[in-house]
């Protein structure tokens, strides 16, 4: 099954809507510097398409605002109670949206995963500790010889010098 491109563009776009949307009505500012600061790393992915850096950063950016979304969902929500019958209407739009933005954040980052694949990011993430790898594939073993050295003769010296110091 083919998985379908998504453009950075319109990630990025549908998200900073959603984001402004959920804003309206009752999250704090921390929601709004949080997603508006991941965006704008998005928009630096977009800015330079060969970047693995940014478009790692975007992906990173994007699922640390689900966890802190998921937050000021919790803490915030209850104090939408007390709301005249006027901002309610308000309140439920504007919730509806950063939960559907929260939605697709996951689904987002599926998207943004594939660029990052695509623009030749790996698929483990070094954070630059050192590893050790059993890969000895690039070793030559020393139990097979090259045969174009004969077992007589083993340091390719020819048959009729004689090793010594060399002349002047």
């Amino acid at each position: 099954m083919e998985i379908p491109a998504v453009n950075l563009k319109a990630i990025v776009l549908m998200h900073w809507l959603l984001t402004i949307w959920g804003c309206m009505a009752w999250l704090p500012p921390s929601y709004a510097w949080g997603n508006f600061s991941v965006l704008a790393v998005g928009v630096w992915a977009i800015a330079q398409r060969d970047s693995i850096d940014a478009v790692l950063m975007f992906l990173i950016g994007i699922a640390v605002t689900i966890l802190t979304d998921i937050i000021h969902f919790g803490i915030y929500y209850p104090l939408a109670e007390g709301l005249a019958e006027r901002n309610r209407d308000t309140f439920r739009f504007s919730a509806g949206m950063a939960i559907l933005g929260l939605l697709l954040k996951p689904v987002s980052c599926f998207f943004v995963y594939q660029m990052y694949r695509e623009r030749g990011g790996d698929y483990n993430v070094n954070f630059g500790f050192p590893s050790v790898t059993r890969n000895r594939d690039a070793y030559q073993s020393i139990d097979q010889q090259d045969q174009s050295t004969s077992s007589a003769n083993p340091f390719n010296q020819a048959e009729g010098t004689k090793p010594g110091p060399p002349h002047s």
